[in-house]
Formats: C-alpha cells, structure tokens, sequence
C-alpha cells in the first residue's frame, strides 16, 4: 500500500513540498533525476514549477510524473525548529 499525494509545491533548487493523504509533509529532491533521460528537460525551471497533483501522484506539463510509493520513500520528513 502507499499513500496518495494531496498537494504539491514546487520550491527552490529543484524541491518539491509534497503532501500525503495521511497529512505528513515531505520534502522529495528531484536532483539526483536531473540527468536522468526526460527528467532533464525538468532543469527548465519554468517547466520544473508546472507540478501539479494527477490522480494519486504528481505530474508536469511534460507528461513526466513520479510514482507516488518512490515519493513517499525517498522524500525527507519536514523537522520543525
């Protein structure tokens, strides 16, 4: 099982600020994806802000999204200060 994505938030230095259904907020580096075949057209910055929730996960105006199980797994929980 994993927990479908409710909101999105792009942010700088290619962050996305991702909400769960269970109300967790994380934050997933897209980076390490940047070099990655179709995910480096998402360096466009303009391209990479166009994130937005699709069905249970996230989407870009490219048609690339993200599974929302390896979002959930490799985002970092928000540590409050």
């Amino acid at each position: 099982m994993y927990l479908s994505i409710v909101d999105v938030k792009p942010l700088e230095n290619y962050q996305l600020l991702l909400k769960f259904e269970n109300n967790e907020e994380k934050i997933f580096d897209v980076t390490p994806y940047l070099e990655i075949g179709k995910f480096q057209e998402l360096k466009d910055e303009k391209l990479f802000k166009t994130v937005r929730v699709s069905f249970d996960s996230i989407e870009w105006d490219n048609q690339l999204d993200l599974d929302p199980k390896l979002l959930y797994q490799k985002s970092k929980a928000i540590v409050a200060l």
